[in-house]
């Protein structure tokens, strides 16, 4: 499979983009993001834009892909509703849509959240966005699906950008496996996020909605081909 990465320089991304990495299914990876991700690794190519907004002259970069791993995010706090729109809604909604006029045939996956309100009229702003974002790429003549992670806990070495959550990351580390005993379908890890979207991108599901349950139980089918350190990939 031929994937283009939005979101790699990100938590979530991060560890997506190590598991394609390390999986031979994947044969290249092209990341997008408006800084460089820094990886060394022949499968990884990279599309650093100012404007996610507008692909009009990324063409030729757009052109034979199997998948779409969107990853970007940006949390709701301090946000008004009008400005977390602009960067969820529209920004993934202009990415699918570009993507969608090259490749026909494109897998879409979609990192939402758990919580998000499919109805678009709950109570919490960021649910509403999510769910009118998640409703849209639905609608979308593409191979859609919606992953909703609950708790992630990170793997493999990355880390979280933000310190505050990082700090937490790490609190909360050698007590992920109590967590994943007492609350497993709240609860998941980088790598099996994605693991869940290779899996989904090479076989496909029978639900377009994906729960902390159904990524978790994707992540046990798939088998990683050539375990490496992904310290070795950054410069």
């Amino acid at each position: 499979m031929n994937v283009v990465l939005f979101g790699a320089t990100g938590m979530v991304g991060a560890g997506v983009l190590i598991e394609c990495l390390d999986d031979s299914r994947v044969e290249s990876v092209l990341t997008v993001g408006r800084r460089p991700c820094a990886v060394a690794h022949p499968k990884v190519r990279e599309l650093v834009r100012s404007d996610l907004f507008d692909y009009g002259d990324a063409t030729d970069d757009f052109l034979n892909l199997d998948a779409c791993f969107f990853c970007l995010g940006a949390s709701a706090v301090g946000m008004s509703e009008a400005a977390y729109h602009r960067v969820t809604y529209d920004l993934t909604v202009a990415a699918a849509q570009s993507l969608l006029g090259l490749n026909p045939a494109l897998t879409f996956c979609y990192v939402s959240g758990e919580g998000t309100d499919s109805s678009e009229r709950g109570r919490l702003m960021w649910a509403r966005v999510k769910g009118k974002t998640e409703n849209h790429l639905l609608r979308m003549p593409l191979k859609a699906y919606m992953f909703r992670p609950g708790f992630i806990q990170p793997l493999r070495g990355v880390r979280s950008k933000t310190r505050v959550y990082q700090i937490m990351y790490t609190v909360l580390g050698p007590f992920y496996p109590l967590l994943k005993r007492l609350v497993p379908k709240h609860v998941t890890t980088t790598a099996n996020v994605g693991l869940a979207m290779i899996e989904v991108a090479a076989q496909g599901h029978t639900k377009h909605v994906l729960e902390n349950p159904d990524i978790n139980s994707l992540a046990t089918r798939a088998t990683p081909s050539s375990p490496f350190d992904p310290r070795s990939l950054y410069f």
